[in-house]
């Protein structure tokens, strides 16, 4: 009896069963050839596509302007809206490369300008958003979200501090509240604070201010004032927060300065509010606290908009100058030693810096002032 007769792709093959073996070897060959050259066309064209992509973004890309004024504003936004706009993973892989500090309790942080710490009304991405991914980009897809320490204003930059779990998050939490926590910042500031060390001591209180728009300050609330050359005690507002902060001028020129602050208490915006109204001296870059009824962009001197490379038609996009540089904790968990952490200037900073002629002080200096501060405690 003659064997059966297969035909596949206009062949005849003879042969008992085992040549269906063979049949399939002979038909799945060319299916794999054609997937593989199908996937090979398709990834040509994914790639083709995206260099097309690329070049239309480069041809609509905006030309760097002419207008001095112009390059200047476009170099202020490149520096301080990377991050705002970004997917959470790429955020969360800038944030690992800004690391200062990791340890088995903490994770600490180089906070990116124009970033709110937590969500809210018309907040696309914050810090708290992305915590469960640069958990896992730490240490493997297994790993538990990071835990907020403590909080920065969303112009802020600087150290911030993470913990890995809940316990560890509510001790540092409890530093903070207690006092324990050094803490300095840098702030550029319109005019120079006077006298150039000292200590404001000045209850503060969240008014409504008065103006074209109706919104809310923080204010100072003294509880003296000056009437007819005489000091005279004001009664107590019930909302008053208590509010103190320690400022000491590191450089200056005659209308601008680089100043160091430490707020031994933590009340909402006490740095800006503090150094506004208590010292008529705000931050660069403060448009909300700089006047008390309007809420419209910082106004500057002709000298300094001169030195900025801005009008003040542009003065809108000046990012406010105040950066988290430092931070000491008690020693935590097994550590015998306090932890001192420092951060670098943001670019925007370090280049008004040197535009308007402010130096940074040395290393010996920061320690003998650090010496000095702990001395007076």
């Amino acid at each position: 009896m003659a064997a059966p007769r297969w035909r596949a792709s206009g062949l005849w093959i003879w042969g008992n069963g085992q040549g269906l073996e063979s049949l399939f070897s002979l038909v799945s060959k060319p299916f794999c050839s054609a997937a593989a050259a199908s996937t090979s066309v398709n990834a040509q064209r994914l790639a083709e596509r995206l260099r097309a992509q690329k070049r239309e973004q480069d041809t609509n890309k905006k030309p760097v302007s002419t207008n001095p004024v112009q390059r200047r504003v476009q170099e202020i936004v490149r520096f301080t809206r990377q991050l705002q706009r970004v997917h959470p993973n790429v955020l969360a892989k800038a944030l690992t490369r800004g690391i200062l500090h990791q340890d088995n309790n903490l994770v600490v942080i180089n906070k990116p300008y124009g970033l709110p710490v937590h969500g809210g009304p018309g907040v696309q991405l914050c810090i708290s958003d992305v915590l469960p991914i640069l958990a896992k980009m730490l240490h493997g897809h297994k790993a538990e979200p990071l835990h907020l320490c403590h909080r920065l204003d969303k112009e802020t930059t600087g150290v911030m501090v993470l913990a890995w779990d809940k316990d560890m998050a509510h001790q540092v939490q409890e530093l903070f509240r207690t006092r324990q926590v050094v803490k300095k910042y840098w702030a550029i500031t319109v005019r120079v604070p006077m006298p150039s060390a000292g200590v404001v001591d000045i209850p503060i209180v969240e008014k409504e201010a008065q103006g074209q728009q109706q919104h809310h300050k923080m204010t100072l609330s003294p509880s003296y004032r000056m009437d007819n050359g005489k000091m005279v005690k004001v009664r107590h507002s019930r909302n008053a927060q208590v509010a103190v902060t320690r400022y000491q001028v590191l450089s200056s020129t005659l209308s601008s300065a680089l100043v160091e602050l430490q707020p031994i208490t933590g009340i909402k915006h006490q740095l800006r509010v503090h150094l506004s109204f208590g010292l008529d001296c705000p931050i660069l870059g403060d448009h909300k606290y700089s006047d008390w009824n309007r809420l419209a962009p910082q106004k500057l001197s002709v000298g300094t908009l001169k030195k900025l490379g801005l009008e003040q038609s542009k003065a809108r996009y000046i990012p406010l100058h105040l950066h988290a540089q430092q931070l000491i904790l008690p020693a935590l968990g097994s550590s015998k030693e306090d932890l001192n952490l420092v951060c670098k200037l943001p670019r925007f900073f370090v280049c008004s810096l040197r535009r308007l002629g402010l130096e940074m002080p040395n290393q010996d200096q920061n320690e003998n002032n650090e010496a000095e501060h702990l001395g007076a405690q």
